[in-house]
């Protein structure tokens, strides 16, 4: 499965879709970037006069392309998607509108259906913005 061919496996679109594009990935590891556009919908009320990208749409960047992605690498060419079941996060700096991350994550074990990996978000800078573990079990992907 090429790079963008896992972006059409995945079953989320925009405005909710937090993958730019895939740098790298193999059967351990995948890496991925997204920018956070200043006109993102969470931006007009997180926070008042202090735009910052809530901790919980960042976890769920980390786990689109560190989870969903890698998993679909995985999983091709058959129509399972994996879907979050539990995270453990560590934030340590903020995300403000236009910034661009980083993404890269290392699986920690992928069997019965379950996929756990390790996830850090950088900065353009290098830093790190948040990292932790994600894990998530497969499923039929739903058809139209």
């Amino acid at each position: 499965m090429t790079k963008q061919e896992i972006l059409t496996h995945l079953p989320y679109q925009k405005p909710f879709l937090f993958v730019d594009e895939i740098l790298e990935v193999d059967e351990n590891s995948i890496k991925g970037t997204f920018t956070f556009d200043k006109d993102l919908y969470f931006y007009q009320g997180h926070f008042k006069d202090y735009p910052v990208t809530p901790g919980v749409i960042l976890t769920e960047t980390m786990a689109q392309i560190g989870l969903a992605c890698l998993g679909a690498y995985l999983m091709a060419p058959s129509d399972l998607v994996v879907m979050m079941t539990s995270s453990k996060i560590d934030f340590l700096r903020p995300v403000f509108p236009s910034e661009k991350v980083t993404v890269t994550s290392k699986k920690n074990y992928y069997r019965f259906n379950k996929l756990s990996c390790n996830i850090i978000m950088e900065n353009e800078a290098g830093e790190v913005v948040c990292k932790g573990e994600i894990a998530g079990m497969s499923m039929v992907k739903p058809h139209e």
